[in-house]
């Protein structure tokens, strides 16, 4: 249940572009013409800014290299993506390509027959570029029934100039340091830390992460295989969230504040210094960008990974993250479908997502263009992590999941404790 990979900055030769005869006679259903034409549809969740134009793009040259095959693009907002995409999978009537980010939430989709098995249809170009750690990610049962296209380990993105205004020196390595800055922003009326807690996840990345340090990696992995919250380092994560809250951190109204959208979010209080710290997966920096006055990367933008917590049983050096990336509907074109997934991993396309996204791209063939200073720092500290694991949400799946979700954010709103976090995520296991 763990996704671990060790990147490395590579220079390769640009991959040759696909070709297609494009056909109806594909193994998925045909949504054609009947006249040789294939129609596909495709869900992504970029609505704005260059990563929409990315996809437009990439899509259209897709077409012009498969004379025949269209792509009918819906861009949807990142909160909504979940519940649309499960609604479109249970109706019978799902986007033939579709963002998956792996774990048991794949996994889930798997169980219900509606996500295509692409083990076979991979590139070894792709294979080799990309490397095991990512594609098991989204592999279930030995199966991969997905195409990486990102890799987001998560950390403390932070304003370097509102640092240096509080006196800061230097990012935080311990949860004592972090209490010290915290009190130093306080005092230079600093907002501390954004929280985009509307959205329920962006508050239980604390969690999470306090886990990840109280908690062995076997723990975290029996856990995973459980379903359910058992080790007594659960509940002491729930208790070093709670201390922090009672320094009250984060900014006014947090538990009303959207994570992504509109210059109001946690992103965008970061990206229009209006807080100093905001802890998120590696796609923030390109969120952050779409929101800065001139919609261009912050420039004072830093990264420093979560801080070591005393007594904790999980190694400090670890992370916490998810891999992005694209599935097939099991009813799609295979032929069609699976040849769009190879097409975008091609070095030529995986440098151009990196760049729209301000992210770091699967392929280790295209990662030598990542070049902005917080990407570069991620991309160190994951290469020497010990271990990675998958964020807590996705690894237990879609019901557990949004149950420990709304655990932490019942604990921040001052109507829940740590013990009922470990009992909303036990009782929702017990439900099944």
């Amino acid at each position: 249940m763990m996704a671990r990979k060790t990147l490395a900055i590579a220079a390769a030769a640009v991959i040759g572009a696909l070709g297609l005869t494009a056909c109806g006679g594909s193994d998925g259903d045909d949504t054609g013409s009947g006249d040789g034409d294939v129609a596909m549809t495709f869900w992504h969740n970029s609505t704005t800014g260059e990563g929409k134009a990315y996809w437009e793009d990439t899509v259209a040259a897709f077409e012009d290299a498969n004379p025949g095959v269209t792509i009918d693009i819906q861009s949807i907002q990142n909160e909504d993506m979940d519940g649309k995409l499960q609604t479109a999978l249970n109706s019978g009537d799902a986007p033939d390509i579709f963002m998956a980010r792996g774990g048991g939430k794949l996994a889930d989709v798997v169980n219900a027959g509606q996500v295509m098995d692409i083990s076979d249809h991979i590139d070894d170009a792709t294979r080799t570029a990309v490397g095991e750690g990512a594609f098991s990610a989204f592999t279930v049962n030995g199966d991969v029934y997905g195409m990486p296209t990102a890799v987001l380990p998560g950390g403390i993105f932070y304003s370097q100039d509102l640092f240096a205004e509080a006196g800061i020196d230097s990012p935080p390595t311990t949860m004592a340091e972090l209490d010290d800055a915290v009190t130093a922003l306080k005092d230079a009326g600093i907002a501390p830390i954004a929280l985009g807690a509307k959205d329920a996840w962006p508050a239980a990345h604390w969690y999470y992460f306090f886990a990840l340090r109280a908690c062995s990696q076997d723990t975290m992995e029996a856990a995973a295989e459980s379903g359910t919250f058992e080790d007594q380092c659960w509940l002491q994560a729930g208790e070093e969230l709670q201390a922090l809250a009672d320094t009250e951190p984060f900014n006014n109204g947090f538990l009303t504040t959207a994570a992504q959208q509109g210059a109001g979010s946690s992103a965008g209080l970061l990206a229009n210094h209006e807080a100093a710290m905001e802890l998120m997966g590696a796609w923030n920096p390109g969120v952050i960008a779409s929101l800065t006055p001139d919609e261009q990367p912050l420039a004072d933008l830093g990264w420093f990974p979560f801080p070591a917590v005393e007594g904790g049983a999980g190694d400090p050096a670890a992370m916490m993250g998810g891999v992005d990336g694209y599935s097939c509907s099991v009813d799609a074109p295979q032929e069609e479908c699976t040849a769009f997934l190879n097409f975008f991993m091609q070095q030529e396309y995986q440098e151009g997502y990196a760049q729209a996204f301000h992210t770091v791209p699967a392929s280790q063939e295209a990662q030598g263009v990542v070049e902005e200073g917080a990407l570069q720092d991620i991309l160190e500290y994951y290469n020497n992590a010990p271990y990675v694991m998958v964020w807590l949400d996705t690894l237990f799946g879609q019901n557990v999941g949004n149950a420990l979700n709304a655990g932490v954010v019942e604990l921040l709103a001052g109507q829940g404790d740590p013990a009922g976090i470990v009992a909303a995520v036990n009782d929702s296991a017990a439900r099944g």
